[in-house]
């Protein structure tokens, strides 16, 4: 690390105001306080002493990721195999190798296309380039199908770095999660790519055995309900564990649980949201309940009966909760306001998820449709404080 350090002061002069290199002083900035602690502090405002800074956070939520890709990774190789029906015949390692040779990829293109754009906006508005998009980058792979292409990958983050991110500021200053606007646009921009009964496992590479679905759980309800479809196929320690087709990440539950405790622990990401969600989830998933035995069509009600719990446990739920609901930025700020934030976000989510059989995952929708209301969240809570202590202080005067 020293000859580090040394090698950036000996070029610093370059990059300072009257270097040759003047312009792209926030490129040379960006490697600086990647590799080191920033040795500026800020000018105006609130000055706050921690031991953490925006690098220090980002690293810590890829961590909390890390246990998401690595499933993710052996269960493309796993739902590779088992589509060609030779599962048997691998190994750990072979599963690993494959999917690695379909992950990495998408995590190389997401951050290489995205640090990019970040950059060429940082030398153009001459502004700082901050760490923020170290989470997106990560969270855009883990939220797409194995198969999609690179190039729609590529297209994908520069729509959501400059339409979801830098238009509005930068870091800090968006109001629509980064990740979610890249699968929005994905889905949106190339649906047969997005969605369907092939996208979420690769099958390129040989016909598949006979019978062999690769439609999700939400996917096979969506179309033929509970009866005959391949929910019933899956338990719930599979789903569970995540043995099951699905993006990336998603699948298994585990390692997502593995990574709310990290971020619950260092008090990166907010408990209140998270609970907030699993209580609004729950309560839609209980009315559905209610209500199935009332629907005309078999699909509506088989997909309705599904055990309210279980809506916890299928899809991206609990990948969109944990990960994507909690963004600081794009998040409502308020401790009520996050409780409010979180439960229609879980109420909205399984509520599209159900209705809409075209899209049976609503938990994207659901969280973008948040992040703009939630600066509305917030100004009603502090409204509502405001008035509360008003009639306090009038008590008080009477």
């Amino acid at each position: 690390m020293k000859a580090a350090r040394k090698l950036l002061d000996s070029i610093r002069p370059h990059f300072e105001k009257g270097g040759k290199l003047e312009k792209f002083y926030p490129a040379y900035d960006a490697f600086e306080t990647f590799a080191f602690v920033p040795g500026h502090t800020t000018h105006a405002g609130a000055h706050i002493r921690d031991g953490i800074d925006l690098k220090r956070t980002m690293v810590t939520v890829i961590f909390a990721m890390v246990p998401a890709l690595l499933f993710g990774i052996w269960n493309v190789g796993f739902q590779h195999f088992t589509a060609l029906g030779t599962i048997d015949t691998k190994e750990f390692l072979d599963l690993m190798l494959f999917g690695s040779w379909k992950v990495l990829p998408m995590v190389v293109v997401s951050y290489g296309v995205g640090l990019t754009v970040e950059f060429i906006f940082g030398i153009i508005k001459k502004h700082s380039i901050n760490e923020g998009y170290l989470v997106s980058g990560m969270l855009i792979p883990l939220i797409m199908p194995v198969d999609i292409p690179l190039w729609m990958v590529a297209v994908s983050v520069v729509f959501a770095v400059v339409i979801g991110k830098e238009v509005f500021g930068g870091t800090g200053m968006n109001i629509l999660n980064p990740a979610l606007t890249a699968r929005a646009f994905a889905f949106f921009a190339y649906p047969s790519w997005m969605s369907g009964d092939k996208v979420w496992v690769n099958t390129a590479d040989g016909a598949v055995v006979d019978g062999y679905s690769g439609a999700t759980i939400l996917g096979n309800l969506a179309t033929t309900g509970t009866t005959g479809s391949a929910y019933a196929d899956w338990s719930v320690a599979e789903m569970v564990i995540g043995t099951i087709p699905g993006s990336i990440g998603e699948t298994s539950k585990i390692a997502i649980l593995i990574g709310a405790a990290i971020l619950l622990v260092t008090g990166i990401a907010s408990w209140r949201i998270m609970l907030a969600s699993a209580v609004g989830a729950l309560t839609m998933g209980f009315i559905f309940n209610l209500a199935a035995p009332h629907m005309i069509t078999e699909v509506q009600r088989n997909f309705m009966a599904i055990p309210y719990w279980q809506h916890l446990i299928i899809g991206s739920w609990m990948f969109a909760t944990v990960f994507m609901a909690t963004d600081p930025v794009s998040a409502a700020q308020t401790p009520t306001g996050k409780l409010w934030y979180g439960f229609l976000i879980g109420f909205l989510g399984i509520m599209i998820r159900v209705f809409n059989p075209a899209y049976p995952e609503g938990m994207m929708l659901a969280i973008l449709l948040m992040n703009v209301f939630a600066p509305t969240i917030d100004h009603y809570v502090v409204e509502s404080n405001v008035k509360r202590r008003l009639k306090r202080v009038k008590a008080v005067a009477q």
